[in-house]
């Protein structure tokens, strides 16, 4: 079972990893590493800002020390002057109170300057690597998406790329599509015109049917048009036929001898 758990737990790692890579952006990536050195120099900032106003606290309470002890320095001199001794011993027991006190101040003085140029320098250093990095970034950000844009370009001109896959895998299939639907349209085309399939609706016939459908209609055509040309004829004889009875003796029977000529001719 230990064995069972530690290879689902190396599988699982594995996908998690694949998944987290093909997720991953390295611009993305490097952009949170920059934020993060932005913060710690910001940090390191803020620590050297704390540690000049502690600095600057001390010298302050260093000042007003010096300044109680010129003020006792006086006073035991007054004293002296009055004869009055007594004065002038507790007036020098607080002034060393107070040397002592600005002597220790002047140590935490000397620690906090010290810390502070430690961090100065700290601040600095940081200060040019985050540059350093800054510029860095921009420029594998600027590599990698110009190699990310030149193999989608390579990979739009191969067809290799999931879009122009699924691009070309409908073109392929719109026209196999297209060559199923016409081979389908030319099969029944044939089979209709051997009379193998019938037309449902009637409009079309075999090609045996057709052809003696139009060797009908042109004999059709031919038998009304002799008909018509023997009315036309027979019309125009009988008014030329009235004329010669109607003339002279002598018109009519040369008229009627040529109208008949002209019939016989006719018929002949």
């Amino acid at each position: 079972m230990a064995g069972l758990f530690k290879r689902m737990s190396s599988v699982f790692q594995a996908k998690a990893d694949k998944a987290l890579d093909k997720m991953e952006d390295p611009r993305e990536t490097l952009d949170y590493s920059y934020k993060q050195q932005q913060e710690l120099l910001q940090k390191v900032r803020r620590g050297v800002a704390d540690v000049a106003t502690s600095r600057k606290r001390l010298e302050l309470q260093a000042q007003q020390l010096q300044q109680q002890i010129d003020k006792l320095t006086g006073q035991a001199q007054q004293a002296l002057q009055v004869g009055r001794e007594d004065l002038a011993r507790e007036a020098l027991t607080r002034k060393s109170g107070l040397q002592t006190e600005l002597s220790d101040l002047q140590v935490q003085h000397n620690q906090l300057q010290a810390e502070e140029e430690k961090l100065i320098s700290a601040q600095r250093r940081l200060q040019a690597k985050v540059e350093a990095f800054r510029t860095k970034k921009e420029t594998l950000k600027a590599t990698y998406s110009a190699a990310q844009a030149q193999t989608q370009v390579n990979e739009a001109f191969t067809g290799i790329g999931e879009e122009m896959g699924d691009v070309g895998m409908a073109i392929q299939r719109a026209e196999d599509k297209t060559m199923e639907l016409q081979a389908r349209a030319s099969a029944t085309d044939e089979l209709m015109a051997s009379g193998a399939l019938d037309d449902m609706t009637g409009s079309s016939k075999d090609s045996l049917t057709r052809e003696l459908e139009e060797l009908s209609s042109g004999s059709d055509v031919e038998n009304e048009l002799a008909q018509l040309k023997a009315q036309i004829g027979g019309g125009a004889q009988r008014p030329m036929l009235d004329q010669g009875d109607q003339g002279t003796g002598d018109l009519g029977p040369a008229r009627f001898d040529q109208n008949q000529q002209w019939q016989n001719g006719g018929q002949q």
